[in-house]
């Protein structure tokens, strides 16, 4: 990971980092595909995690409370089994985080939202772990 990432996790706002990571797929001439892919997937992810990195409430996919926003923690949620309880364990919280851009991104995907028990097609993990080697490259 670039030294410049570290720095950008921590204090960024989301439309920063959307734009850092925008920049950086144009640099690496990565296909069209890829960034109708990454920068809306970024968003859905930051939505949570910045208002619980401000909050000081940040935690991993195990749970452990952790002290900061970096970009492996980010990369540890953009695992789409680990994005979908994210969404859960907020929605259970008594956490005052506005899920709606997570919510909205992850039925676009077939992932309900009101019965956490039922899965999701095995093409949405596939395109999302491909997406997340793509985030993992900018980074």
């Amino acid at each position: 990971m670039k030294q410049d990432s570290y720095e950008l996790f921590k204090s960024a706002n989301i439309e920063e980092i959307k734009e850092v990571l925008a920049q950086e797929l144009k640099l690496r001439n990565e296909k069209e595909f890829w960034g109708d892919k990454v920068v809306p997937f970024s968003e859905a992810i930051l939505s949570v995690l910045i208002p619980l990195r401000d909050a000081g409430k940040l935690f991993d996919p195990q749970g452990k409370s952790v002290d900061a926003l970096t970009p492996e923690l980010f990369l540890s949620w953009s695992d789409f089994v680990s994005l979908k309880s994210l969404a859960y364990k907020i929605q259970k919280s008594d956490e005052e985080i506005d899920l709606k851009l997570l919510g909205d991104y992850l039925s676009r995907f077939n992932v309900n939202l009101e019965d956490e028990s039922l899965d999701f097609p095995i093409s949405s993990y596939n395109l999302h772990q491909g997406v997340s080697n793509v985030i993992k490259s900018l980074l």
